[in-house]
């Protein structure tokens, strides 16, 4: 027999599970289903959405096979994905069985263990991703993730196969009686219907914030940023198993949640503070989510419509979701921002709605008897025993609690200690020291430019530690990198570029491109003494692109490069060799940049930057999206850039399994001169990464 709060914990490793198993789904979408900007978004969301509305089909089961059924398929699916067997299809059919187990949970968890246990679920993740830096058990090798990944799934079966509480005894005085329905013992549908959404805010909040541009990380940046989510996150759990806050402090954790929503998606105006601000938005609204499913669970429950509750929440989270990050391949005809804030809005409209009271021994029907009141628990259609309420407490027209008591001192005490003992942990496993800062004396450096595609390989595997360990071995002065994700909940939630700065023991400089996580960067060990990203227009492409100007040392001289991933070449080519001139001719990092120009125009350089002529060697190199020969590339010769690559063997770069074009360049200006090139035929991205050997040649520093 187990009470409540061991239901609970049987919930919270189910999601658990689920977590871990979505973590894989939505990435394969786009790495082993298709490719973004090549597949239709639409055939893709039509994929993802048949495994979510497949468990629909569990409403003809019976609540507990459901619950039995959907934790055994949803273990089997998590131990073939780390077994790395077939990690689309047995993702797909894992995100089912676990929306079959939600489904079954539903019909059988009492109130009292619902709220929490989603929160408890949705916060353990969290935590165990933190802890991990990033790259989950899933993606990892070895022992330690098996033996860990045994635990959690034996942990579930053992607690699923014990058959639910019986009804709690003895009965109260006849006089204190309260005639509930049987349903009424179960939570409410809305509680299980804010799982999803809750999902997608709890994923974007401990993610999707601006991370600071250059790292690695100040060790007060990680410490603060630790401690605002593992004290939220766990505050949020213990909300959750509370009696839920007075109406008033309700409706204001409501509004407070939309508000942090907001701020948390805003674009990030400085990157120091912007990236603080949206750290500690999303702190609180993780803080608001826990009594936000407290007062969801204590509405009345309604026969019935607990499973579809569920079920319907996933596919808001779905849809959301989809919908969220669609936007970065289509135009949905509004700012995609608003994804995120009206989910924000509906999970406060669900939780705070007014509830109409429950029926009563007053409110029964007039033919009841008053000996109806007094029968013993009876069984549901699915055999399972329904509970009436029967603390000696319960006032007439109350509902049974939704926290298994009122906390006081001792547990604030215990949440306190939780979070202070998680907090160092947490810091350990994310913060590194920053390298050194090496300066050459030569006249040579070694150059990678490699499109990572958020890190998924060819096998739709997290490839991170391989591209750190490959480039590392190449021995490299300068790493750019374009498709870099710190945070995309669709992803998985990884920090690309801190992970690969770690294994190569780079500092690093982030640009942002499509929003304040995704973009390009730069890694080096040598000086850098100007850097600086550019915007660059849209011209109707909906993902968005950047320049990023850096100026380093080189053996005691400059050299410039320009580090992009060109979205719409017909239109930012122009834009970029206008960088391109001023950089050459000596201009900063931070005013190399085109003058406005009319729609279809050409970018023009001010004056003051190209009247000195060339005073600055400078590379321009990137996913270019541009063949030799395309109109694109004839903007970007004319600036004076010439491509290398061609005499040294033109390697192809594109698809990485077969590569036929190559559309990855490192173009170069006077003053280099390309001493070797290729493009190694790796599986750690869709693109191969170009690998060149330059030297700096004749240009005259001094102007």
């Amino acid at each position: 027999m187990t009470s409540p709060r061991h239901q609970a914990v049987l919930l919270a490793l189910g999601i658990m599970i689920l977590y871990d198993v979505l973590r894989v789904f939505l990435p394969s979408l786009i790495t082993l289903f298709g490719r973004a900007g090549s597949t239709p978004a639409e055939l893709m969301g039509l994929y993802a959405a048949a495994w979510f509305a497949l468990p629909l089909l569990s409403v003809l089961l019976k609540p507990r096979w459901a619950l039995l059924g959907g934790a055994v398929a949803l273990v089997a699916a998590r131990l073939l994905l780390q077994a790395g067997v077939e990690q689309l299809y047995v993702a797909s059919a894992g995100v089912t069985a676990g929306l079959v187990f939600l489904h079954g949970c539903a019909r059988t968890l009492p109130r009292a263990a619902v709220p929490g246990g989603i929160m408890s679920g949705l916060a353990f993740s969290t935590l165990a991703h933190l802890l991990l830096n990033g790259v989950d058990l899933i993606w990892r090798p070895g022992l330690f993730p098996w033996l860990a990944t045994l635990t959690l799934c034996t942990s579930l079966l053992l607690l699923v196969r014990q058959p639910p509480a019986p009804p709690q005894a003895p009965m109260p005085p006849a006089s204190l009686q309260v005639r509930v329905p049987p349903a009424d013992d179960l939570a409410p549908a809305r509680v299980w219907f804010l799982f999803g959404p809750t999902l997608l805010l709890t994923g974007m909040a401990t993610t999707s914030w601006a991370k600071a541009a250059q790292g690695p990380d100040p060790l007060i940046w990680v410490i603060g940023t630790a401690a605002l989510l593992v004290l939220t996150l766990v505050a949020a759990t213990w909300q959750a198993f509370r009696p839920p806050l007075p109406r008033v402090l309700g409706t204001l954790a409501g509004v407070l949640l939309v508000c942090c929503t907001t701020v948390l998606l805003l674009p990030s105006v400085s990157p120091a503070l912007g990236g603080i601000a949206q750290a500690a938005a999303g702190a609180l609204a993780i803080l608001c989510l826990g009594p936000t499913l407290a007062a969801a669970g204590r509405t009345p429950a309604h026969p019935g419509r607990q499973g579809l509750g569920a079920l319907g929440g996933g596919l808001v989270f779905l849809i959301a979701a989809f919908a969220y990050y669609a936007a970065y391949d289509m135009d949905l005809g509004f700012p995609q921002r608003f994804v995120p804030i009206a989910t924000a809005v509906l999970v406060a409209a669900v939780a705070f709605l007014p509830r109409p009271s429950p029926r009563t021994d007053d409110q029964r029907p007039t033919n009841a008897t008053p000996a109806e009141d007094s029968q013993p628990p009876t069984s549901t259609a699915s055999g399972e025993s329904s509970q009436l309420s029967t603390s000696a407490t319960l006032v007439e027209g109350d509902l049974p609690p939704t926290g298994f008591g009122g906390g006081g001192r001792r547990r604030g005490r215990a949440v306190l200690g939780v979070a202070v003992l998680l907090v160092p942990l947490v810091v350990a496993a994310t913060w590194r020291p920053a390298p050194p800062v090496r300066a050459t004396q030569g006249d040579t450096i070694k150059l990678i430019a490699y499109n990572i595609r958020m890190g998924f390989g060819l096998d739709g595997r997290l490839s991170l530690d391989d591209i750190a360990a490959w480039a590392a071995a190449q021995r490299p002065d300068v790493v750019l990198l374009s498709e870099v994700d710190r945070g995309w909940l669709l992803n998985g939630g990884h920090d690309d570029l801190a992970r690969i700065a770690r294994g190569l023991g780079m500092r690093y400089h982030f640009a942002p491109a499509a929003d304040n996580v995704w973009g390009d960067a730069l890694l080096t060990h040598l000086p850098v003494r100007q850097v600086h990203s550019h915007p660059l227009g849209r011209h109707d492409y909906p993902t968005g692109a950047q320049a990023q100007a850096i100026v380093l040392e080189v053996g005691g001289r400059e050299l410039g490069i320009v580090n992009t991933h060109l979205q719409a070449p017909d239109g930012q080519a122009p834009e970029v060799a206008a960088i391109v001139r001023a950089l050459a001719a000596g201009e900063d990092a931070a005013r190399a940049r085109p003058t406005p120009t009319a729609p279809g125009e050409p970018a023009q350089t001010p004056v003051s930057a190209t009247s000195a002529g060339v005073v600055r060697p400078v590379v321009l190199a990137g996913d270019l999206n541009t063949r030799p020969g395309d109109p694109a590339m004839a903007v970007l010769e004319a600036a004076g850039l010439s491509d290398p690559l061609t005499a040294l063997g033109d390697p192809p770069t594109s698809p990485a399994d077969a590569p036929t074009e190559r559309i990855d360049h490192v173009l170069i200006s006077k003053g280099l001169t390309a001493i070797s090139a290729q493009a190694p035929m790796i599986a750690y991205s869709d693109h191969l990464p170009v690998l060149t050997t330059l030297r700096l040649t004749s240009v005259d520093q001094e102007g």
